[in-house]
């Protein structure tokens, strides 16, 4: 698979620059991905500021994979009229795409070259066209990977079932874990953890030495942008900041090299229950 360290190029909703809630935020954006050279653009015909969600999936330079964007929370009232319509975004591009009937989150597939980790949510979702088996030889298929690795969903803190708040590859064989999973009951802990050693997959933590533990939005460091030639960072003003981004420069040295790993105020998106990764769609292009 095309894995995000390898995407050179990065798309936004034109919603982001449009809407004034959000134009500040957009323009920092920006501003960053002009002074490191990063190509972007906007899509048109979307209903909001995410991206990711329904954006198609990239295995390789011509296949893209475009699912049924139809998760349950967007039939609730209070997202359903938000519902972008992929079909007609990528229509707008003039966009190809390899269409498949299996409901999937972009914010649910975290990937390697070889392996695509999703919280245990995408069951749920195709329950009533596949069973567990037949999902995961399909989800192999398409994303044509040996690998397909089912973390559990947090239920209780998040209503999307997304993996992008959760987990992240620093590299193929070492991925980088919330650290407040030692907070969740064993059951939880030892699923996650026997999911990654069953895979052959090393880890580690991101974890805040500070007074107030229970700080709702610190999860939101791990919904960074990564492409080639950058990673952004979320930064929301709280005292966990300068402590991610320490992390965050250690396990990604080859990008704090170069200089490479920046912060930008993401307090005004969080609000409505996303970050840096929500609101992109990082591609590689010829």
């Amino acid at each position: 698979m095309i894995v995000d360290k390898e995407a050179n190029f990065v798309y936004f909703s034109e919603r982001l620059k449009l809407d004034p809630r959000f134009t500040s935020t957009c323009n920092c954006i920006t501003e960053i991905l002009d002074k490191c050279q990063v190509n972007y653009d906007f899509l048109k015909g979307t209903k909001d500021i995410w991206a990711r969600d329904y954006m198609p999936i990239q295995v390789s330079l011509d296949k893209f994979i475009e699912y049924r964007y139809d998760p349950d929370y967007l039939h609730t009232k209070k997202y359903s009229r938000d519902k972008t319509d992929p079909d007609f975004v990528c229509d707008e591009m003039d966009f190809k795409t390899t269409k498949t009937d299996l409901i999937i989150d972009g914010g649910n597939v975290i990937r390697s070259s070889d392996c695509v980790i999703m919280t245990d949510k995408v069951l749920n979702e195709n329950e009533g066209n596949y069973s567990h088996t037949q999902l995961i030889d399909k989800l192999k298929q398409l994303f044509e990977v040996d690998k397909i690795l089912l973390i559990p969903w947090d239920k209780e803190n998040d209503c999307f079932g997304h993996a992008d708040g959760m987990i992240r590859f620093i590299d193929d064989n070492t991925v980088l874990l919330q650290g407040y999973f030692d907070l969740y009951n064993e059951l939880f802990k030892n699923k996650v953890y026997e999911q990654l050693k069953q895979n052959g997959l090393q880890w580690r933590d991101l974890r805040y030495n500070v007074e107030l533990e229970d700080e709702k939005n610190n999860w939101a460091y791990m919904n960074y942008m990564q492409t080639k030639d950058i990673l952004l960072i979320p930064k929301l003003g709280i005292e966990e900041d300068e402590q991610a981004y320490s992390q965050i420069c250690g396990y990604f040295p080859e990008y704090n090299k170069m200089g490479r790993i920046r912060q930008v105020n993401m307090k005004e998106i969080l609000k409505y229950g996303g970050a840096l990764n929500c609101i992109s769609w990082t591609i590689k292009i010829n």
